[in-house]
């Protein structure tokens, strides 16, 4: 999957507003945001965040989600085709698929700051699912799946700091943080997924 390898912090200040891509981090002074609130480029400060026309806030609505859950446009565009259908809303439909990637499963139980580290997690073998060491991040996990870091790694010193944290996952997962394991107990429902991002803007888009 193509994927951003240039600053993420040029991504919020595109979106002018923060993403938390780089996790707990992106918290403070120190954010780009912070420092620079206009729009990144060589006249940047000049354009400023503008009123957009009704295409352009559908098209930053769903350039916003891609970078939050650090999808390509086509594999995008997949997800958008299978929650079309689905006999749930369309926009909803879409964040739950989005929600149950194990990535962001990863991310969501507290395995890892930031979307693009349970990213690595996954695709450097360093994660078990249901017993078995996977390398696909982008697998979709259903109620029932277990998963949890590789014996061999849980001690590397990466992980200390999150076995001491309190668990913050939401309610569908049930998370043993110590132990850095964790299983999912129900699907995500539209109370779960993430309220930052107007899915109604994204259908809107699709649907021109």
């Amino acid at each position: 999957m193509a994927r951003n390898t240039g600053p993420v912090c040029r991504l919020c200040r595109r979106e002018g507003e923060k993403l938390f891509l780089k996790g707990a981090r992106c918290e403070g002074q120190k954010c780009a945001l912070v420092r620079k609130n206009y729009i990144p480029g060589a006249h940047g400060g000049k354009r400023s965040f503008k009123k957009l026309s009704e295409y352009a806030k559908q098209l930053r609505e769903k350039q916003k989600a891609k970078r939050i859950f650090g999808i390509a446009e086509k594999q995008f565009h997949i997800y958008y085709e299978r929650a079309e259908k689905m006999d749930d809303i369309t926009g909803d439909a879409l964040l739950k698929l989005l929600e149950e990637r194990l990535d962001n499963v990863l991310y969501r139980a507290g395995f890892a700051e930031s979307r693009a580290m349970a990213r690595q997690l996954a695709s450097h073998g360093l994660v078990k699912l249901n017993g078995r060491k996977v390398t696909v991040p982008s697998i979709t996990l259903k109620v029932g799946d277990k998963f949890e870091v590789v014996e061999k790694s849980k001690s590397a010193k990466m992980f200390e700091p999150l076995k001491k944290k309190k668990d913050t996952s939401p309610k569908w997962l049930e998370v043993d943080l110590p132990n850095l394991k964790a299983e999912v107990t129900k699907l995500p429902g539209k109370d779960d997924i993430d309220s930052s991002i107007e899915s109604q803007l994204i259908v809107e888009f699709y649907s021109k």
